[in-house]
């Protein structure tokens, strides 16, 4: 299969050289400099390219800000029976874009971001699959992500932006009240070290993305959990209230089991 990717960041590279093997492929990004890590791809200057190597899969692995825009600069360059495929961590408006271009598309969610998983060894990672993707591009993306053994999910563009306010609100929202307090005088102890990478690594990613996924119109409710949480914690601090203190213990080892 001919295929393009456009936005050769992090999971876009990812993307890219896992593909390479296997497919004819092209790569595009404003940063000409990030292509020489794809070996065995052409090599597109700008989107106009794109008509000569007329891909039958265009995946667009750009920011999620900048998802849609690069649709609509592809467009008059890709052939009307070209599947569109985006990777956006919130889908937010891309099925509105899909419904008015009319075109073919399969919308995928590799849940394994580049700063945490080992990119090497994905057998224990979760990808999602939008449910209203193009029969062929669904196909392809299930084959592909099973090389790898990853976990594969199916729902809905309505239902993965309110389990993304779960999944991926509530550890970037910890992550942020931990950055919000650390101490840079503190001696940090293992524990401490943990959270401390963990937040890095989310603070790592585009501010752009951090806002999107914090407007993700169900994140609110998910902060406002978090918030009665720490207001009831705070409460049984105050109070020195040790049989509270269990049972609040066993509640949070209960939702980690």
């Amino acid at each position: 299969m001919k295929i393009a990717v456009a936005g050769i960041g992090r999971m876009g590279s990812w993307l890219a050289r896992s593909l390479e093997e296997d497919c004819e492929l092209a790569v595009y990004d404003t940063d000409g400099t990030r292509l020489s890590a794809i070996h065995k791809a052409a090599r597109l200057r700008n989107l106009k390219e794109l008509a000569d190597f007329a891909p039958r899969l265009f995946i667009n692995a750009v920011s999620l800000q900048a998802t849609i825009n690069v649709f609509r600069e592809a467009e008059p360059f890709l052939s009307p029976d070209c599947l569109l495929c985006d990777l956006a961590s919130i889908k937010g408006e891309i099925p509105a874009y899909y419904q008015d271009s009319g075109r073919r598309f399969v919308s995928i969610h590799p849940m394994f971001g580049p700063n945490f998983a080992d990119m090497d060894s994905l057998k224990r990672e979760n990808a999602v699959i939008i449910s209203e993707s193009n029969p062929e591009g669904a196909a392809f993306f299930n084959a592909f992500f099973q090389r790898f053994k990853i976990n594969i999910f199916s729902c809905s563009f309505a239902e993965h932006d309110r389990m993304m306010a779960y999944s991926l609100t509530m550890p970037f929202v910890s992550s942020m009240v931990f950055a919000a307090n650390v101490d840079s005088h503190a001696v940090p102890g293992t524990t401490f070290k943990r959270h401390l990478e963990v937040a890095r690594g989310v603070l790592s990613e585009d501010d752009r993305l951090l806002a999107e996924v914090l407007f993700n119109p169900h994140s609110l409710s998910q902060v406002e959990k978090v918030a009665r949480k720490l207001d009831f914690l705070a409460h049984v601090i105050k109070a020195r209230d040790y049989e509270e203190a269990a049972k609040v213990f066993e509640g949070f080892r209960k939702n980690v089991v």
